[in-house]
């Protein structure tokens, strides 16, 4: 992962804090694609990482606000995309189909970054608010001119509902691509 120090959790930080936030964000990474998030504690990370229980506890407050870093860190990672399409429901198609294929690729991330974000942590609740715009801002450029607060609104309800809904295992990530097909589609036409 690049190191992003406007981006890093819960305060500024110096090169070598960086790097250390680093090495522990590699490391759950990691041991998330190895016993998936269950199996995943703030503990076992440190020790993949080569670093103290105690230091990674000083960058992250719990395991729930590391995994939601590390979905932080994958949607910054994944700016560089723009939505392609003749009209804002193509647009905004493309985004969405987007983001699920992106969370697909991660299984054990997205499900343990979906339950994550449901908690109360105030360094989750702060996160949770980066990557709610995040999302919005990806939405509203979709849409340019079509987006209103209440389309905005609703297609922000519509696509946590599936995330929570795909994170509980009612759908896999690629089916809420699809389903979001549909979604977006009566949102933007009222059909």
């Amino acid at each position: 992962m690049s190191s992003q120090v406007s981006s890093t959790p819960r305060q500024q930080l110096n090169a070598r804090q960086a790097e250390t936030v680093e090495k522990l964000l590699d490391a759950a990474a990691d041991e998330l694609r190895s016993v998936g998030p269950e199996g995943v504690t703030v503990r076992t990370v440190a020790g993949r990482a080569g670093v103290s229980p105690a230091t990674a506890y000083t960058y992250f407050a719990s395991r729930n606000h590391l995994f939601a870093e590390l979905f932080w860190r994958a949607l910054v990672e994944d700016r560089g995309f723009e939505p392609v399409g003749e009209d804002a429901l193509a647009r905004l198609r493309s985004v969405t189909r987007h983001l699920a294929d992106l969370l697909a690729a991660s299984p054990e991330l997205a499900a343990a970054a979906t339950l994550s974000l449901l908690g109360s942590d105030p360094d989750v609740a702060r996160l949770r608010l980066r990557i709610g715009v995040e999302l919005v801002g990806r939405m509203e450029a979709a849409l340019a001119e079509a987006a209103t607060p209440e389309v905005v609104e609703a297609l922000g309800m519509a696509f946590s509902g599936a995330l929570l809904n795909a994170g509980i295992g009612l759908m896999t990530y690629t089916e809420m691509g699809d389903r979001l097909d549909s979604v977006v589609a009566t949102i933007l036409t009222g059909n």
